[in-house]
């Protein structure tokens, strides 16, 4: 687990009482819909251990709904999040839940799209605003989203890294990490 200092703990300006069940979830819930997009109508909250028992009283609800609408952890509408969700179109549910291996503040979120389909991203507020990403959509990752992140899901098939790794490079850009996963079909 990573270690924190006493400025990481002291934390951002942020909207709510708590930096893990406030601006921490608004991180979460904001890099969640950056990785699913948008046009979803209906997302699911499942809530993991305090989330799960305190997300009235501590504004994590709030502040998941202004992650999902793209607040940033410091926007003052995360305090009406629900109003603004109503006035998008988007419902939600926050549904209680056991997940095996999982830090006390972990939510799942699911986002439903018009067609029918479905799409989750898993995550914790690890403390003083800090995240971390542990599944998407059923593949085990592990990011904080502090830095630009790009995830490319692909069939196997030779060369591909060394094409997107060219492709970065003729910008300009450095790969700080690299994290790939191969799954069997």
């Amino acid at each position: 687990m990573k270690s924190f200092g006493i400025f990481d703990v002291i934390g951002p300006i942020i909207i709510g009482p708590s930096s893990s069940h406030t601006a921490g979830a608004v991180r979460i819930a904001l890099v969640a819909r950056r990785i699913a997009g948008i046009g979803y109508n209906h997302v699911n909250f499942f809530l993991h251990g305090s989330f799960a028992a305190t997300y009235k009283g501590h504004g994590t609800d709030k502040a998941l709904i202004g992650g999902i609408l793209g607040f940033e952890p410091s926007d003052e509408r995360i305090k009406n999040s629900i109003l603004h969700a109503k006035e998008a179109g988007i419902t939600y549910n926050f549904i209680p839940i056991e997940l095996e291996d999982a830090h006390s503040n972990t939510v799942k979120i699911e986002f439903n799209y018009p067609d029918g389909s479905c799409f989750y991203v898993i995550g914790s507020s690890i403390g003083g605003a800090n995240i971390e990403i542990t599944n998407i959509n059923g593949t085990s990752v592990t990011f904080t989203g502090e830095n630009p992140t790009l995830l490319f899901r692909y069939k196997e098939q030779k060369g591909m890294i060394a094409y997107i790794s060219n492709a970065l490079y003729a910008k300009g850009h450095n790969i700080h990490l690299m994290l790939t996963i191969k799954e069997d079909d």
